[in-house]
């Protein structure tokens, strides 16, 4: 494909910029070059355990210098999707500090007792008892939202049960599907390019992912580039009925780039 003009970047963090705490070669450069040009960026993360205060200290320590303003999270995009639903309303929230701090800056009140929404995020230890109350919840007519469709997160022992699992078995018991915020919605993808006023036409989007980061790209009308330093191979590529605009080895084929 032709290259298009790119003033404004987008980028996801896991398998893009880290590998299990560690910086992917090529990550500290290309995010050091977008702030060097002055280059409107964000970095985006189903991950809505942490706050963005959170996720810079941990890239910090792997030698990645992202500002807290310049990351955008499911929980944030959740927050801001519930601020224009209802504004100013309530939720029960199954998650943790990233998806509590996100929602109450939003605006909403946090309750068990007749909320307009479910709220179901990631968390290191999903409750059966809280589980048990969003399914009540959910019966009784609140709207279920999960943050993002992931059914499996990372682990150094192994993949862990995430958001997706877990609002598959609430979906089950109620009947009733969440709608998902995050990767591979488009809205994740629209609401950060209204964060940092940036055009769909000259931006590009940087994932790991054929099936969150580079169909959502896709639809949101980005230029994409997968990159194989993360979950998905060569020869997975070519399974999808879509493609990247750009298939490199790493992010360091970026940086000159920017």
């Amino acid at each position: 494909m032709s290259e298009r003009r790119i003033e404004s970047w987008l980028t996801d963090m896991d398998g893009v910029l880290v590998h299990e705490g560690q910086a992917i070669p090529g990550a500290p450069e290309f995010i050091r070059a977008l702030r060097d040009a002055e280059r409107p960026f964000l970095v985006l993360t189903n991950n809505s355990i942490f706050t963005p205060r959170d996720l810079r200290a941990r890239l910090a320590t792997s030698g990645i210098d992202v500002p807290e303003e310049a990351i955008w999270t499911s929980a944030l995009a959740t927050g801001q999707f519930l601020a224009d639903q209802i504004p100013h309303g309530s939720a029960y929230v199954i998650g943790e500090a990233g998806l509590t701090t996100a929602l109450y800056e939003a605006g909403y009140t946090l309750t068990e007792s007749n909320p307009d929404y479910v709220v179901l995020g990631e968390t290191r230890t999903y409750s059966f008892t809280a589980i048990t109350k969003a399914i009540r919840l959910v019966r009784d007519g609140a709207r279920f939202i999960a943050t993002n469709p992931d059914t499996t997160g990372p682990s150094a022992e192994g993949p862990l049960p995430a958001t997706g699992a877990v609002a598959a078995m609430i979906q089950a018991a109620t009947g009733r599907s969440p709608y998902y915020v995050g990767k591979p919605n488009p809205m994740m993808f629209r609401s950060a390019l209204n964060r940092i006023d940036a055009h769909s036409e000259v931006t590009a989007m940087i994932g790991d992912r054929m099936d969150t980061d580079v169909v959502a790209g896709i639809e949101a009308g980005l230029e994409t580039f997968l990159v194989m330093t993360g979950s998905t191979t060569a020869a997975e590529v070519d399974t999808y009925p879509f493609r990247p605009s750009h298939v490199v080895d790493s992010i360091a084929d970026l940086v000159g780039r920017v």
